[in-house]
């Protein structure tokens, strides 16, 4: 990572680890903090840094870059998440989704809103609840979508009624009414 870090930022590398003592309390500092990530893990975080940053990365930004990304957990886009979720047919829980966090933020955000505001109000609600969602996926929280009751194979005969007013009073002692 360090070799890495010197060949793509020289002049940043040089000047934060300007001496051998410095160079060697950082990687020591660094071992410490990302000791519990797997090597390769670090060094795809590494080559991610190199790809996405201008600038030498710190602890932090390494400890970012090890967190999965959303393609990386089966999660679209934020915005084609918003599409799906507006699109997708009455009953929203039997529909095939992407993901479970689609569905699950745009319950959040709720169905008849996001069908019946405009995207650019739309999108930014649906958008917060998804990265919601999102970052509880990344902390490791599962989300499955709801199961359906099955019809029942038998339906009970109507009451007659005498016994439709019966539950009528008893429903209205149960109430006090």
């Amino acid at each position: 990572m360090f070799a890495e870090f010197e060949l793509v930022y020289h002049n940043q590398y040089n000047k934060a680890f300007s001496n051998p003592e410095k160079l060697s309390y950082a990687k020591k500092l660094w071992f410490s903090n990302l000791r519990h990530i797997q090597p390769d893990r670090i060094i795809a975080a590494t080559h991610r840094a190199i790809r996405e940053s201008e600038f030498l990365p710190t602890i932090k930004g390494i400890l970012k870059y090890c967190e999965p990304d959303n393609i990386e957990l089966g999660l679209p886009d934020s915005h084609s998440a918003y599409l799906e979720a507006c699109r997708a047919p009455q009953p929203k829980a039997e529909y095939k989704w992407s993901h479970p966090a689609v569905y699950h933020a745009g319950r959040a955000s709720d169905w008849f809103y996001l069908s019946s505001t405009v995207e650019h109000n739309a999108y930014p609600v649906f958008r917060r609840h998804y990265d919601e969602v999102c970052q509880r996926i990344k902390n490791g929280e599962t989300f499955s979508l709801p199961s359906q009751k099955a019809i029942p194979e038998t339906i009970s005969k109507p009451l007659t009624p005498a016994e439709q007013r019966q539950r009528m009073q008893k429903l209205r002692d149960d109430l006090d009414i």
